[in-house]
């Protein structure tokens, strides 16, 4: 799957959404991938190595500035576009200056930092645009429609692929037990291992191993089991295991699933409740905005899981955001993420856009638990995947 490229058939769009934003153009800017939206978006790649950037005007037409000795890469921006050439830094400036002197800009940038994920842009060049009279704005709603919205193939890609791994999920927790009951528990890297392989039978792939984790290990939602530092997965404990993978080109599927060797206690259970209804509060506002056909922040989203974990007692230990975005391009994609605590996600959820749900709570040297699905915000529905997603505590 890939990002939606400007070109001659998609111009119409991308200038409505500009114009909606309420913005005179969109300014994309690159240097040696500082910021990969711009060269996705314009189809730009290969070996660059000087600054290029280019105008869309949300009336006009769009114009390029390029470097004298990359004009290959530019073999496919349309002719009947603006194009300008630069050599020296004076020359630079001043088509700058030309294309956005006294306008109202949209650039990757977050003020304050607020959103990282999105501000690409470097000091400097802010400081060079404003130095030409113009006036940033984020960018970042016209990233979520035009970078990060999926297509329909994309979710029926990202489909197929949650099927598959929430099959392989509860393949390894039910091994998990039946090794414990048989009195030779799995170490937490042999569980990994069979995931990884059952990925590669099913023709998946994966950027890194997932994370398999017993106990207090759990504690830690960035945990990665070791051979040089095995743990036993035994009877009586709590298992999480956080897996994704794709098919080829597709959109990734991140879920986690949790188990209970025997019957959990009744804090486990009590931790695991707070942890699904917070999740489920998420899904719940989701859902009306998406029937409704309304946008949402998402910080909003945020806000409604934390509420829930808050209540019950656990919130100093849910220390991370409820979701990251999932683009087409990256299992940490650079759409809104549901966040209102690591970051300010004033950034809207538009029809399309995918993320994970996963509402977690983690007590050092105690207990960890995480129950997480993945989400694409349609126009009048939500879809969650899996299709059958984890209600209740899995008892191995």
């Amino acid at each position: 799957m890939s990002v939606q490229k400007l070109s001659p058939g998609s111009l119409a769009e991308f200038q409505a959404a500009i114009a909606e934003a309420g913005v005179d153009g969109w300014l994309l800017y690159d240097f040696r991938g500082v910021n990969p939206i711009a060269g996705s978006l314009l189809g730009v790649g290969g070996h660059v190595t000087r600054r290029f950037l280019a105008w869309i005007p949300a009336r006009g037409t769009p114009t390029a500035i390029t470097h004298a000795i990359e004009q290959g890469v530019w073999n496919a921006w349309p002719s009947e576009w603006g194009k300008v050439v630069y050599s020296s830094w004076r020359s630079l400036e001043q088509h700058v200056a030309t294309l956005v002197a006294g306008k109202r800009v949209a650039m990757e940038y977050s003020p304050g930092d607020a959103v990282p994920y999105l501000d690409r842009i470097p000091a400097g060049m802010i400081e060079l645009i404003r130095a030409a009279g113009a006036t940033i704005v984020s960018s970042g709603n016209l990233v979520s429609r035009f970078y990060a919205r999926w297509s329909p193939d994309g979710l029926a890609s990202h489909r197929r692929a949650a099927a598959l791994v929430a099959d392989i999920a509860r393949d390894a927790l039910r091994f998990a037990g039946e090794q414990a009951r048989a009195g030779r528990p799995a170490m937490e890297h042999d569980v990994q291992g069979r995931i990884a392989a059952a990925f590669t039978r099913a023709g998946l792939e994966f950027s890194h191993a997932p994370n398999v984790s017993v106990g207090a290990n759990a504690a830690n939602p960035h945990y990665e089991p070791s051979a040089a530092h095995p743990a036993p997965i035994e009877s009586g404990s709590l298992l999480l295991i956080d897996l994704w993978a794709t098919e080829p080109g597709g959109i990734y599927a991140d879920q986690t699933w949790m188990a209970s060797l025997g019957a959990p206690s009744d804090r486990a259970r009590g931790i695991w409740t707070a942890v699904r209804d917070a999740r489920d509060a998420a899904l719940d506002l989701l859902r009306a905005r998406a029937t409704a056909r309304v946008t949402v922040p998402g910080a909003d989203v945020d806000d409604a899981a934390r509420q829930v974990i808050e209540a019950r007692g656990f919130g100093p230990w849910f220390t991370h955001r409820t979701g990251h975005s999932i683009d087409t391009v990256d299992l940490h994609g650079s759409g809104p993420n549901l966040d209102n605590l690591e970051t300010r996600e004033e950034r809207l959820i538009f029809p399309w856009i995918g993320f994970s749900v996963e509402p977690g709570i983690y007590i050092p040297g105690e207990i960890g638990v995480r129950s997480e699905v993945n989400c694409c915000f349609l126009d009048g529905e939500l879809v969650v995947t899996p299709d059958e997603y984890q209600v209740e505590m899995m008892s191995v």
